[in-house]
């Protein structure tokens, strides 16, 4: 039987859960549309509705299909997203990727997102490496990472695309934790 994550998970200040096609106003307004928010990202923020509730439709798809597990981040006693986190699961080891609403930032949210499903992932049998990079620009993210127990293992040149700053791959900062 293939691994799978649990459905939803707390920490201290979060609810996190799978997406909901209803989702996505929320997201649209909170961060998707922010290019400041989008800037290391490799998608380009969203200008119109329709395109990610596709995306959304999709992320569900993909959670019932096992092939990829997004969370959308939520304060606790709220139902809006302020970010989401996502893990991918392949062979022996998990890859984490995420992206928070603008307000929200230097607040530790993520870090405790983050320590949550890497210590849950190095808890599996079959998971030896929990792994996450980001733009060599991008402090605040590679923060997150440390702050979850990640160490820094080097720069992967020409590593990822971020198109709100241009066509050409861009270095990364890569961060991991085994067991």
């Amino acid at each position: 039987m293939p691994l799978r994550p649990p459905e939803s998970f707390e920490t201290c200040r979060l609810v996190a859960r799978k997406p909901r096609l209803f989702d996505a106003a929320v997201i649209f307004k909170a961060y998707a549309t922010d290019p400041e928010v989008t800037r290391y990202m490799v998608w380009e923020p969203y200008t119109e509705l329709l395109p990610l509730e596709r995306y959304l439709h999709h992320r569900i798809n993909e959670w019932d299909a096992g092939n990829g597990y997004g969370y959308m981040l939520c304060l606790k006693g709220t139902e809006e997203p302020i970010g989401s986190i996502d893990l991918t699961l392949t062979g022996f080891k998990a890859d984490f990727g995420y992206v928070l609403a603008k307000p929200h930032w230097g607040k530790g949210y993520m870090s405790e997102a983050l320590t949550f499903l890497v210590d849950w992932a190095l808890a599996q049998p079959s998971i030896y490496r929990a792994t996450a990079f980001c733009d060599v620009e991008n402090p605040g993210s590679a923060r997150v990472m440390e702050k979850a127990g990640m160490e820094f293992e080097g720069i992967m040149k020409r590593g990822h695309v971020a198109p709100t700053i241009g066509p050409e791959p861009r270095d990364c900062r890569v961060y991991a934790k085994v067991r």
